[in-house]
């Protein structure tokens, strides 16, 4: 494994990714690397010299060492590319802070990784400062400048090495207290060689990037893996329906992520029958379960919808379709990433199920994660064997194309019966009239639990009997939701993923 690892790094070609910028100043200097909104290009060459810069002030104006963290508070801007790069040059780790959190769930985050320095942009100052001012050794400082301030002096003996973390990127909590996910430069490289292959990415190629990059969906499923291939990525301040419409006529991207939520703001736009979408050749999606019907008025349009199968844990690309399966296979979420491998286990880890039969996912691959940052006892329960345990139920169908049932933690016991929820909203979906739905479990006094939905209505004359009617053909009956909840919308994070405790919370009130 070592060796193996060993001639990666040497055809990379690099002692730390802070050279997938210096390699592309030197070849293509005059390439747009990133355009920010209405922002003039910034070029590959303006952009390693902004990274260099920045990695010599953080290194001589405040200590910043191999291995030291800083964090960064705000929307999407170059100046948090440049700050990633620059803590690759260090060796030193970069921590993206999700701004939707209170501040008190900021403090918390913070006083766990314990950053040097607050980055924050000019929306996020007062929050900044307000933290730091209650946490010690937490300075606050604006992003500001860019490649013209300083010199952008090169390291003499860059410090940074793949092997380093550069990455500690927050969870969402949803089973608990966010846990910091330690991703290292290698698991960067890596993700990305599996981005490249999945999406065919070349150095001439747009990507448009809208979601945000606190989480690494935003970050790495095609943002970090376009510079690595020299590409251009379109990079909006955070995600705005009518603006990412316009940006799709404008500039004519190659390439996007969405989650089913932005999907459907897309979709609502008055704009979106009239627009051209001729110009992507993907359209990225994954993070909960996709739609089928969302998925079908894409390729409607000619675009061809793939979806990505990870986690926070898998930096995040572990499995993929290819081009035209998301149209032909759309229940699935592909196969094994190019320099990923996954199996299925039984609940105890002990044994690998057949093909077709349920199991938990597990991952290996230098794109997992190193660990839990200061949560050792969590390590022990992530890891099997080298294997990362998702936490995910899936099986693999008759050609080998692993389909995503759900988390563990969400599956509902009914008597003897496992059911998934991500079951049931699949054929939820299925019907016509419905525009979303999430499933979870309620307490029942005779079956200890049982499924209950909220439901979002695409047709407002839609009625709870032309669901049950339907989900007859498509669901065993000890599967239906005993409970179904006709709501406006459902509650969100700030990935597009929906809050199951807060549906649960819905549906419990409103069967009292």
């Amino acid at each position: 494994m070592k060796q193996a690892r060993a001639t990666m790094d040497r055809s990379a070609g690099a002692t730390n990714i802070g050279a997938w910028l210096r390699r592309h100043a030197v070849f293509s200097p005059e390439r747009a690397a990133l355009v920010f909104e209405n922002d003039g290009p910034l070029s590959y060459e303006r952009l390693e010299r902004w990274a260099c810069g920045l990695a010599h002030r953080l290194s001589e104006d405040h200590g910043v060492a191999r291995g030291g963290r800083i964090a960064y508070l705000g929307f999407n801007t170059p100046g948090e590319i440049a700050l990633l790069f620059a803590c690759a040059r260090l060796g030193a780790v970069l921590v993206p802070l999700n701004w939707r959190l209170a501040p008190r769930e900021l403090a918390e985050i913070l006083a766990d990784c314990a950053p040097g320095l607050l980055f924050h942009d000019t929306h996020h100052r007062e929050v900044a400062e307000k933290i730091c001012a209650e946490l010690d050794g937490c300075t606050p400082s604006p992003v500001e400048g860019g490649p013209e301030t300083g010199d952008g002096p090169l390291d003499k003996e860059p410090r940074g090495r793949l092997g380093d973390p550069v990455l500690i990127v927050y969870t969402s909590g949803a089973t608990g207290l966010p846990k910091g996910v330690v991703l290292s430069q290698r698991a960067l490289l890596v993700n990305a060689l599996n981005s490249l292959d999945m999406h065919d990415m070349r150095p001439g190629d747009k990507v448009l990037a809208a979601l945000p990059l606190f989480h690494v969906g935003g970050l790495n499923i095609q943002l970090t893996p376009a510079l690595f291939a020299g590409a251009t990525v379109h990079l909006h301040a955070k995600f705005d329906a009518a603006a990412v419409l316009g940006a799709i006529a404008r500039i004519r991207p190659d390439l996007m992520v969405l989650v089913p939520a932005t999907m459907q703001a897309l979709m609502a736009q008055p704009g979106w029958e009239a627009a051209d979408l001729s110009s992507l050749r993907m359209l990225t999606t994954g993070s909960t379960v996709v739609p089928l019907d969302l998925i079908a008025a894409y390729e409607a349009r000619g675009v061809s919808v793939v979806q990505v199968y990870g986690s926070t844990e898998t930096c995040p690309i572990a499995a993929y379709q290819r081009p035209g399966e998301g149209r032909t296979n759309p229940r699935a979420t592909g196969r094994a990433a190019l320099l990923s491998q996954l199996r299925l286990c039984d609940e105890g880890g002990a044994q690998i199920v057949k093909p077709g039969c349920d199991g938990e996912i597990e991952v290996m691959g230098d794109h997992v994660m190193d660990g839990y940052w200061n949560t050792p006892e969590a390590d022990g329960d992530a890891f099997h064997e080298g294997w990362l345990r998702t936490g995910d139920v899936g099986h693999f169908d008759e050609g080998g194309n692993l389909v995503f049932q759900g988390r563990r933690s969400h599956l509902i016991i009914s008597g003897s019966e496992n059911i998934y929820p991500a079951e049931i909203e699949r054929a939820l979906c299925a019907i016509d009239g419905v525009g979303e739905a999430a499933v979870t479990g309620l307490a029942d006094e005779k079956w200890g639990e049982v499924p209950a939905a909220a439901v979002v209505r695409a047709d407002p004359h839609l009625s709870e009997r032309q669901i049950r009617r339907a989900l007859d053909d498509t669901l065993a009956r000890f599967k239906h939701p005993r409970q179904i909840l006709f709501v406006d919308a459902l509650p969100r994070n700030a990935m597009g993923k929906v809050v199951l405790a807060a549906v649960r919370d819905m549906l419990a009130n409103a069967a009292r």
